[in-house]
C-alpha cells in the first residue's frame, strides 16, 4: 500500500518506519529541510534502539522516501497519516494549529479517495474538526477521517509497533475500516487485537491509558515517601501488590516523577477536556500535583544532608534522560533537581550515554558533561543517580568511593539493593525504602 506520513518526529518516524518494514510504499513528509536530508542519509534524528537498522533497510530497499513536498508526497497514496505536534498551551489543552493547517493544505489538492488519519494524540472531537476543514474544500466522497492513536513507549517503540498489545482505530466508515484492517494485519498475526470504535472513544482511549499509567506511577511515588516514613520497605510492598492479578506487576516502580513526551502533555490535556466539560477530575488533577511535587524529592535528600547552601559543593548526576534509552529530556526529572542545586549554590558534573546533547541546548556551559560516568565523580561530594541505565547498575564502588569527597550516595530510582549497600562504605539513601549507613555524616 502506498502511504504518506506527515511530520517526521518520534511518532511519525517510526510509524513510517515500521510501516515500510511490512512492505508498505511509505513517503514520509516534513517542512524541515535539514531534517529531510539527513534522514535522506539515513541518520535519525531521534535515538531510538532498532530505529537506525530498519531505516537503513528500507531506504537501501526503496520502500521508504522523504520529502519536503506535500504535493509530490501524498500523490497516489491511499492513506495519509498526520503525525504532528499537539504542544500544550499554557492552561494544558492541545494545541491543533498544525493539524488544522495541514487538514487544510490537504483540502486543495486531494483527487483521489484517500484516508486520512489522526495518528497525533489529539482532543476528543478532533476528527470532527479535521473533517470540517477538508470538507471546505473536497467531496465528501474523496476522503473518510480516521483516529488511530499510538502506544509507542520511548525505548522500545519499535517493537511496541510491530508486535502492538492492540491497535485501536476510530472510524464511523465501513470503507475506512476495511483499508485500516488491511494496513494493520501484518502486525497482529499473534491473535492481539484491532479495536474499532468510533472516532471520540479512539481518541479519549489514548488519554485514559496514559492517565491511568501516570496515576499508577504518582501512587508508588506517595507509597514511597509514605514508606519511608514508617520504615517500610515499598520493594517488598511492590512485589505484594504486584502478585495480585487484578494490579499487575508493571509502573509499580517508585522514582522521582514521570516526564517525556506523552504523560505530562496527556493529563494536562485529559483534565482540560473534563474542564471544557464543566467536570471536576479530581484524581488527575491530583496526579499532576503529587507529580510536581515528586520531582523536587531528591533535591530535599540533598539539601538534608548537606544544608540549604550548597556553595562549594559539587555533584555528580549519572543519567539526564527522562527514562533509559532514549534521549528525550522533555519534562525530564533531572532538568528539575538540576536547577534546584544550581540554585542553592552547587557546582553539577553530568552525564547520559544519549540525551546529553539535548541538555546541552538548555543548559549550555551551566554544567560540566563529562566522557563517561566516573569522570563525573571528580571532586564531588556526592553522586546522584536520576536515570537508571543498564550501564549504571553495576559500577565499580570502589572507583565512586576514591573518587568521591565524601561517600554519599542518592539514588532517584532504587537502582541498588539495600544488601549491596549494606556491605558498602557508603551513606545511602534510595526511594521508599530504610537509609544505608546513616551514622556516616562526612560532608556536614
Amino acid at each position: 500500500m502506498r502511504i504518506a506520513i506527515i511530520g517526521t518526529g518520534y511518532v511519525g518516524l517510526v510509524t513510517g518506519t515500521c510501516f515500510a518494514e511490512t512492505g508498505n510504499n511509505v513517503n514520509c513528509i516534513d517542512i524541515n529541510e535539514a531534517k529531510i536530508n539527513a534522514l535522506k542519509a539515513g541518520k535519525s534524528p531521534i535515538y531510538e534502539p532498532g530505529l537506525d537498522v530498519l531505516l537503513d533497510r528500507n531506504i537501501k530497499e526503496k520502500r521508504i522516501h522523504f520529502t519536503t513536498s506535500v504535493v509530490d508526497g501524498i500523490k497516489d497514496v491511499k492513506v495519509i497519516f498526520l503525525a504532528l505536534p499537539t504542544p500544550p498551551g499554557k492552561d494544558g489543552s492541545a494545541d491543533l494549529q498544525y493539524v488544522l493547517d495541514v487538514a487544510q493544505s490537504l483540502s486543495k489538492i486531494i483527487t483521489t479517495y484517500t484516508v486520512i488519519v489522526n495518528k497525533s494524540t489529539v482532543p476528543v472531537g478532533t476528527a470532527e474538526k479535521v473533517h470540517a476543514v477538508l470538507a471546505a474544500g473536497l467531496d465528501r466522497n474523496l476522503f473518510d477521517v480516521v483516529s488511530n492513536p499510538e502506544f509507542l513507549r520511548e525505548g522500545v517503540a519499535v517493537d511496541d509497533f510491530l508486535k502492538p498489545d492492540r491497535v485501536v482505530i476510530g472510524t464511523s466508515s465501513e470503507r475506512a475500516r476495511k483499508v485500516m484492517d488491511e494496513l494493520y494485519q501484518p502486525f497482529v498475526r499473534q491473535g492481539n487485537p484491532i479495536h474499532f470504535m468510533d472516532e471520540r472513544s479512539s481518541e479519549m482511549t489514548k488519554y485514559a491509558a496514559n492517565s491511568y499509567l501516570a496515576m499508577r506511577i504518582s501512587f508508588m511515588n506517595e507509597m514511597a515517601n509514605l514508606c519511608e516514613l514508617t520504615g517500610a520497605n515499598v520493594d517488598w510492598v511492590r512485589i505484594g501488590m504486584g502478585g495480585d492479578s487484578r494490579i499487575g506487576k508493571r509502573f509499580l516502580f517508585p522514582g522521582i516523577g514521570y516526564g517525556g513526551s506523552c504523560f505530562p502533555k496527556d493529563v494536562k490535556a485529559l483534565a482540560h477536556t473534563a474542564k471544557d466539560h464543566n467536570y471536576e477530575f479530581r484524581l488527575v488533577e491530583t496526579v499532576m500535583e503529587v507529580n510536581e511535587k515528586q520531582k523536587l524529592i531528591l533535591g530535599a535528600k540533598v539539601r538534608n544532608y548537606f544544608g540549604a547552601d550548597l556553595t562549594g559543593h559539587t555533584f555528580a548526576i549519572w543519567g539526564l534522560a527522562f527514562k533509559p534509552e532514549t534521549d528525550d529530556i522533555r519534562d525530564a526529572p533531572s532538568l528539575e533537581l538540576i536547577t534546584e542545586l544550581l540554585a542553592a549554590g552547587a557546582k553539577i558534573r553530568v552525564f547520559d550515554p544519549e540525551a546529553m546533547n539535548n541538555v546541552k541546548q538548555i543548559m549550555g556551559d551551566k554544567l560540566f558533561y563529562a566522557e563517561d560516568q566516573y569522570e563525573t565523580l571528580t571532586g564531588a561530594s556526592a553522586l546522584i543517580v536520576v536515570t537508571e541505565w543498564s550501564e549504571f547498575r553495576n559500577p565499580n564502588f570502589e572507583q565512586i568511593k576514591e573518587a568521591l569527597k565524601y561517600p554519599v550516595i542518592f539514588d532517584g530510582r532504587n537502582v541498588y539493593s539495600l544488601e549491596k549497600m549494606a556491605e558498602l562504605p557508603f551513606f545511602y539513601q534510595s526511594m521508599g525504602r530504610n537509609t544505608v549507613n546513616g551514622d556516616i555524616k562526612a560532608g556536614k
